[in-house]
């Protein structure tokens, strides 16, 4: 088996997809951010979760982290569209784990809720990292959350009802904060390093027989 590099193989297997392949990742790519991050608690409804991902995916959320403590089930790759190819999904069984794993990633964890000390979605704070955890269709977000938050974020709502679908609140606060995000002189973009991770990961889930490939690569 010969030395490689991670640059080597990508090389390698990018002779196995179209040019046009290619660039679309690097161009995807580079409106990729691990700045935000979302994480869902229990969500019961399936379709939900797999909303959630497509919309991460849309507005190039790179990670969405899926507490299943009670509920744990596979996300429906129907509504997800195919996100679930191009977003990494870290999976805990529990909402403390969750939460210990994104403090020490450095981000701040953010309740989207109409907390006493909420802040109006227009005016949150975009410039440090934050993990943005949706709650439950019926129950809202745990008190584990909202007593381990560091801040917390609502949608001003200008009619009689209180509250939105968890697919409807994710998309308008996620929309809202990557778009503010990319007008910023915020450092939000993937390493180096991470860009290359994930088109090597692209790249092998666009090519069919990629076991077979990598080991011609790794033999030749």
């Amino acid at each position: 088996m010969k030395n490689t590099s991670d640059l080597d193989y990508l090389t390698y297997i990018e002779n196995f997809i179209t040019a046009d392949r290619k660039n679309r990742f690097l161009e995807i790519l580079q409106n990729r951010t691990k700045h935000f991050t979302v994480a869902i608690e229990d969500v019961f409804q399936l379709h939900n979760t797999s909303a959630v991902m497509r919309t991460c995916e849309v507005f190039g959320i790179q990670e969405l982290n899926v507490v299943e403590e009670r509920y744990g089930k596979d996300i429906d790759k129907e509504i997800a569209m195919g996100a679930q190819k191009w977003v990494d999904v870290n999976r805990f069984d529990t909402t403390n784990t969750c939460i210990t794993s994104l403090k020490e990633h450095g981000y701040k964890i953010i309740a989207t809720s109409p907390h006493q000390n909420s802040s109006p979605l227009d005016v949150f704070d975009i410039t440090e990292p934050a993990a943005l955890f949706f709650g439950t269709e019926k129950d809202g977000l745990s008190e584990t959350v909202l007593q381990q938050a560091d801040g917390f974020v609502h949608i001003p709502m200008a009619g009689f009802t209180e509250s939105l679908n968890i697919s409807n609140s994710a998309a308008i606060i996620i929309q809202d904060i990557t778009n503010r995000l990319r007008k910023s002189g915020i450092a939000w973009q993937l390493s180096d390093k991470e860009i290359l991770e994930k088109r090597i990961d692209w790249t092998r889930k666009s090519i069919k027989d990629i076991d077979f490939v990598t080991e011609k690569y790794l033999a030749g």
